[in-house]
């Protein structure tokens, strides 16, 4: 029993909890305000210069290079064909998005990019893509390939092992979208947790 001196016990375990909550809410709020300024940074009127030339394969098995997207918008996403959550949501965000977005979708390329080239072979990631719909493109190429595009746009990913056989893993990828202007230039991340409404709003006020 504590003395009349000793605080509750009951009392500091509150304290150090909500100190504790307080804490985990100030990080969070930091990890999303540095993720945002990573990509703002290096350019005192807007986003970093992100993207780059790039040459990858198309679900016919033709070569596909940025240049090929001139003149139009792209909104670039990286992921993969086994993903269980997080790629198939973005998608049928996108899909949703470019039904809504009026005639601005017209100038826009949805563009799906694989960062697990060893099973999401071109016809894979045809099938795949064409399963959101008709506008997104869907984009694979060698290992070398994709670790090129992947570090032109700063996206992570890393195999992560989930048994001893040879597709016995997942893919940890960040998970983001990229609209690139009609010059090929990055114009501004898109958040891929927004519903289809959403994402259609904000890509109408980025496209001029």
């Amino acid at each position: 029993m504590p003395t009349p001196t000793e605080p509750p016990r009951t009392a500091q375990g509150g304290g150090r909890v909500l100190i504790a909550l307080v804490g985990v809410v100030f990080a969070v709020l930091l990890i999303g305000v540095g993720g945002y300024l990573w990509l703002s940074k290096d350019s005192p009127g807007g986003p970093t210069a992100l993207g780059g030339p790039f040459t990858l394969e198309n679900g016919a098995g033709k070569t596909v290079t940025d240049r090929d997207f001139r003149g139009r918008y792209v909104l670039v996403y990286f992921g993969y064909t086994f993903c269980p959550d997080v790629c198939p949501t973005t998608l049928n965000a996108v899909a949703d998005a470019m039904d809504k977005l009026g005639p601005k979708a017209e100038r826009v390329t949805p563009v799906f990019i694989t960062v697990d080239p060893k099973r999401d072979t071109p016809a894979v990631v045809q099938q795949y893509a064409a399963a959101f719909g008709p506008r997104i493109v869907g984009l694979t190429g060698t290992p070398e390939q994709i670790a090129n595009v992947a570090k032109e746009f700063r996206v992570y990913y890393a195999e992560h092992r989930t048994g001893p056989g040879p597709n016995d893993y997942t893919m940890d990828h960040s998970s983001i979208l990229y609209l690139m202007g009609p010059d090929g230039r990055f114009i501004a991340p898109v958040r891929a947790d927004q519903s289809g409404d959403e994402m259609a709003a904000a890509l109408a006020r980025l496209i001029s």
